[in-house]
């Protein structure tokens, strides 16, 4: 009995049948990796929120002069870092692929701690602004790259049971750096004057090197690694995120579930072509790839960056608060922002996906109808009720849209083209937040009031969009969701039906409906069982040969 424990004891310890990363395994090691992606979204809000309150700052227009009473040289230095988040995402569109997602993640966070170093190092009369500006593009693209990069790598890695969760803990996390940047930016206001700026965009470097270093031990994404035929390295990664031996039978299913999805997408041992994005059949590549597109499009045109930047401004000039008073009630409207962010980690998996979009949706056209509404009489004290319509619209944004983009894409993706219609998500983010960012000033300088009438309207129209597109994914694995698309598709129903009609399966009945939707050819089963037997046939051999 003793000799038994103590082989149990080894077999436990044993690297290859039960394989560690950082020393951990199950749950420790999947929270390892969630907290290192939250990470890289924490910096993510921290880096959009940095520039709030330095670039108007009297140290740093002293600094950078071409910044000074320049509202164009101001938003050019803070919009270029969209620019540089475009172009990440397209780099991760282009080589995502090739690179993998824990190699991305790392490449990603190095850029930008390099783009900070730039930042920081810039001095006065050495062409500061001009280094400045090229800083923030640095940064801006490794943002780019991980914003591109995270919620893949999360979703691949994380159980179906609180995928939903952890994605959305990761979107949320960005209105808590977009706190800790803005309060962080108020301190500083009260030391010297190379305070003011520099420490602020150096201490983000914190948090790039949490991701860059982890993420040097944590494991590669299982789904990536079968899709590059390194098969016994994806056992290992599922063995040890389910806390596993890796010849478990779990183990093996689970590997076999995600050899049928890519068998079915045509991933299997190569990089997908740009064309794969735009198929359809029972995969329905376009339609998803849009699908998560649509919602990355819809959370910046809705008007969280006009309520965002707006904000001390109409306490300061229609409520006529002193400057440091709206950057006060600012602050605590991102206090705000952040305690609403948490809303959705309580209810997403019991919500659902399209509830709390539709919610959302609700929510921030009637907080803009408010906005607009107080905005006409052009008095302070009506201008307070629109004050109340932009706190209201922060809070419905931080518990539904400002998480779900992230998580709806990453899910809703098959295999073949997540990594690169991801990327194609987050380059829709991009661009139309640099666009709104950019027109905002102008739209409110022209029509006044009439900008958030434009908003409302455009959130009004999201609402048939979601209910009439948008299939529920709540519960589901990233196999069953390919399920719900080839049902769809084969039956000619609506994508939202399958999804209504669709019985929550486990992984036996995934194996088997996969088998059914023609997502495993009979050769391809005909060979699994042929290696089967064989293997079957060379275990009874070894067994003979010990006995005799």
């Amino acid at each position: 009995m003793s000799a038994e424990l103590n082989s149990s004891s080894d077999s436990l310890n044993d690297p290859v049948k039960h394989p560690r990363f950082m020393g951990l395994t199950g749950r420790p090691l999947s929270l390892a990796v969630s907290v290192v992606a939250t990470t890289g979204f924490l910096l993510f809000g921290y880096d959009q929120g940095v520039m709030s309150g330095i670039i108007s700052a009297q140290p740093f227009n002293d600094y950078f002069p071409e910044t000074k009473d320049n509202s164009t040289w101001q938003g050019f230095v803070t919009a270029i870092y969209e620019i540089g988040c475009l172009l990440g995402a397209v780099f991760i569109l282009l080589f995502g692929d090739k690179l993998g997602r824990r190699r991305a993640m790392i490449i990603g966070a190095a850029i930008m701690i390099l783009g900070v170093l730039i930042q920081v190092t810039s001095f006065k009369g050495h062409k500061a602004t001009a280094q400045f500006i090229i800083g923030r593009t640095v940064t801006g693209f490794g943002n780019g790259v991980n914003t591109s990069t995270i919620p893949t790598y999360q979703a691949e890695c994380s159980k179906t049971t609180n995928r939903g969760l952890l994605i959305c803990i990761e979107g949320g996390i960005i209105a808590f750096g977009t706190l800790i940047a803005y309060w962080l930016d108020f301190g500083c206001t009260y030391g010297p004057p190379n305070l003011t700026w520099r420490l602020p965009i150096a201490f983000q470097t914190v948090f790039g090197l949490v991701v860059c270093i982890f993420m040097v031990w944590l494991p590669e994404s299982p789904r990536w690694l079968l899709t590059k035929d390194r098969t016994e390295e994806s056992m290992q990664v599922i063995a040890a995120l389910r806390g596993l031996h890796v010849n478990d039978d779990e183990t093996k299913l689970q590997a076999n579930i995600i050899m049928d999805s890519i068998r079915a997408s045509g991933h299997h041992g190569g990089n997908t072509p740009m064309s794969a994005l735009f198929t359809g059949g029972k995969t329905q590549h376009f339609r998803r790839m849009l699908l998560g597109a649509s919602s990355q499009l819809f959370q910046q045109i809705g008007g969280c960056n006009a309520v965002i930047y707006y904000f001390p401004i109409l306490f300061q000039k229609s409520i006529g608060q002193t400057h440091t008073m709206s950057l006060l009630l600012g602050g605590v409207n991102m206090v705000v922002y952040a305690i609403f962010a948490t809303v959705s980690w309580f209810i997403i998996e019991r919500a659902g996906r399209r509830k709390l979009f539709l919610i959302g949706t609700i929510g921030q056209c009637l907080s803009m109808v408010l906005v607009f509404s107080c905005l006409i009489p052009g008095t302070p004290s009506a201008a307070k009720g629109a004050a109340v319509g932009l706190f209201t619209y922060i809070a419905f944004f931080g518990a539904t849209w400002l998480p779900l983009p992230w998580l709806y894409p990453a899910e809703i993706n098959p295999i073949k083209t997540r990594a690169k219609a991801n990327a194609v998500s987050t380059c829709s983010n991009w661009l139309f937040n640099f666009l709104i960012v950019m027109i905002t000033p102008v739209m409110i300088s022209s029509i006044g009031w009439a900008t958030y009438l434009v908003f409302a309207i455009i959130n009004a129209a999201f609402f048939p969009l979601i209910l009439i597109f948008y299939p529920e994914t709540r519960k589901r694995s990233l196999e069953e969701i390919d399920l719900i698309f080839a049902k769809g598709y084969l039956e000619n129903i609506s994508y939202v039906r399958a999804s209504k009609e669709m019985p929550f399966l486990n992984d036996t009945e995934i194996d088997a409906k996969a088998r059914e939707y023609g997502f495993v050819s009979e050769d391809e089963e005909a060979g699994q069982l042929k290696e089967a037997r064989f293997e079957e046939e060379e275990i009874s051999g070894t067994q003979g040969a010990i006995m005799a």
